[in-house]
């Protein structure tokens, strides 16, 4: 666990598998012994467990519920290997509880499994949700929303690449500050620079720091970039299309207001909050 996810927390080993179980079915398995320690040089808080089961297991569940008590938007990713055949499950805030079945999945299984991932990816996390409401706004025709789009989603794969098969790893809390920048200054864009030429371009640069995120997933998770990645374009494109509408029929409906300016400006400060308080986390 990234040290910066459990500073708020009194007493991180006892919470933490306080909200980590395995299960046979109904039987809980039970934690024998754990052990928990902070590495500076991994910049980690590293634990050991041991869980016993009163039987032979049959049906694996796993309950994790990290995003609980640590940081809300968060992934968590689990390996497990049993007999050479190997599971993974994912946690967030909204799948707490897996099974791991250990048989090898088919590959239009696989493939499936791993969009959809992609699209919850995109869809759970409030950096990327939030960016893509700024995305809208900046938008000052149909044409410029195509082209923000293409620039923003090419900038985006070819950045999550990079960090997944290239040698450098930025720090979780450095993406998450990064990303949150990104919202405020697309927001200081559309307020101090409402005529401002080659928004593309300021797309594709804040799409770069979007990709780190799905870098790192791709490289924890180990699954194929492309049906990832295509999950992600597919949940990124809706999101932004469902926003552009909402903002055109509001624009409509309430203009005097100036809904642009406005969003703009709680965008810009919601990002600016939300950057400093990671740098401070």
């Amino acid at each position: 666990m990234p040290l910066y996810e459990i500073t708020h927390i009194k007493e991180p080993e006892k919470k933490l598998f306080e909200n980590f179980h395995l299960y046979d079915g109904r039987a809980e398995a039970k934690l024998v012994k754990h052990f928990c320690e902070a590495s500076t040089a991994q910049d980690a808080y590293l634990c050991r467990a041991e869980y016993q089961f009163s039987a032979p297991v049959k049906n694996l569940d796993v309950e994790c519920a990290f995003a609980a008590v640590t940081v809300p938007n968060h992934v968590h990713m689990l390996h497990a290997e049993r007999e050479g055949v190997t599971d993974q499950a994912i946690f967030d805030f909204s799948f707490t509880r897996v099974p791991l079945k250990f048989v090898p999945p088919g590959r239009a299984a696989m493939a499936f499994s791993q969009v959809g991932a992609g699209m919850l990816r995109a869809a759970a996390g409030l950096a990327q949700l939030l960016f893509l409401v700024a995305l809208a706004m900046a938008a000052r025709s149909r044409r410029e929303l195509y082209a923000l789009a293409a620039s923003f989603l090419t900038a985006e794969c070819a950045s999550a690449l990079y960090i997944a098969y290239g040698n450098w790893s930025p720090a979780p809390r450095f993406v998450e500050a990064a990303a949150a920048l990104t919202v405020a200054y697309l927001a200081v864009e559309i307020l101090l620079l409402p005529e401002a030429g080659h928004r593309w371009a300021v797309a594709a640069a804040l799409g770069v720091f979007h990709g780190f995120y799905f870098g790192l997933f791709l490289r924890d998770s180990r699954m194929h970039p492309l049906p990832v990645l295509s999950g992600v374009a597919v949940a990124e494109l809706l999101g932004l299309a469902l926003f552009a509408w909402i903002l055109t029929r509001v624009e409509r409906v309430a203009a005097a207001l100036k809904p642009v300016r406005a969003g703009a400006g709680v965008l810009l400060v919601v990002g600016m909050a939300w950057f400093f308080l990671r740098l401070r986390g």
